[in-house]
């Protein structure tokens, strides 16, 4: 399993389009049924989220040790016991379940802060089975796509010149990840190809916080003048920004 005070070396980050009305049906049987019986078998759930946006996605994140480890622990979990007995009610819920990016951290200071027996204000101790308290904070996650895939330069620029701009405007950095280029070891469940994606989250206190950000960003000579032109160059679409309101159960909120 993951060390204590990092996440993981191989990530999934999931986006899944739901049937209208039938969000909270999954996430009840989610975190009821899905998170200890994923883990157990040597997954981290890092975070599961309702999408503010779009009252019928689901996003959630998980991880896992190496990419021999990923396709071991995603065999045992669908071909278990409690996915064979709840996966009837689950794929009900949902339109589309392929929104899936294959990630890893882009160096060892930008996994995730999960923890492991200690807690953290950023990650505390996952909340029980019947936990219904959720978080007032907001989890940004931004989706840059990119002509090529990420190279020293482009995370130079990154961590140099454009996450302190961001950081300097209101946002708690959480994690810098891009693509994992291996081969999806898991056939059986599909993630995106072909795409150089590199992605970052940050948390915000509240929705109030992160609006603030925005408008600090867009007053910002240095952001609209020097860094979005940059950015613009380098990629091949514009930005997905998803604002995250984390479960009861989410571990990372």
């Amino acid at each position: 399993m993951p060390i204590d005070g990092v996440c993981c070396p191989i990530l999934e980050l999931r986006q899944y389009a739901l049937r209208p009305g039938e969000r909270d049906v999954l996430i009840d049987l989610f975190e009821r049924e899905f998170i200890e019986a994923q883990e157990s078998v040597g997954m981290r759930i890092v975070g599961q989220f309702r999408d503010r946006d779009d009252p019928d996605r689901f996003v959630w994140v998980r991880g896992f040790r190496d990419m021999p480890a990923r396709a071991g622990a995603l065999a045992s979990f669908y071909g278990g016991p409690v996915w064979r007995r709840h996966r009837d009610a689950a794929n009900a819920t949902m339109i589309d379940s392929d929104d899936v990016l294959l990630l890893r951290p882009v160096d060892d200071g930008s996994d995730f802060p999960i923890p492991g027996p200690a807690t953290s204000p950023v990650t505390p101790a996952r909340p029980p089975v019947g936990a219904s308290a959720t978080p007032t904070s907001l989890i940004a996650v931004t989706i840059y796509e990119l002509n090529d895939p990420v190279d020293d330069e482009y995370l130079r620029f990154f961590t140099e010149s454009v996450e302190p701009v961001l950081v300097e405007t209101g946002a708690m950095s959480l994690a810098r990840l891009q693509t994992e280029t291996s081969e999806n070891n898991f056939p059986a469940l599909p993630v995106r190809g072909g795409v150089n994606a590199f992605v970052w989250l940050a948390r915000f206190t509240n929705s109030s916080e992160h609006r603030d950000h925005l408008v600090r960003l867009r007053e910002s000579a240095t952001w609209t003048r020097e860094i979005l032109p940059r950015l613009s160059r380098r990629m091949s679409a514009p930005p997905t920004q998803l604002r995250l309101a984390a479960t009861a159960r989410s571990l990372l909120r």
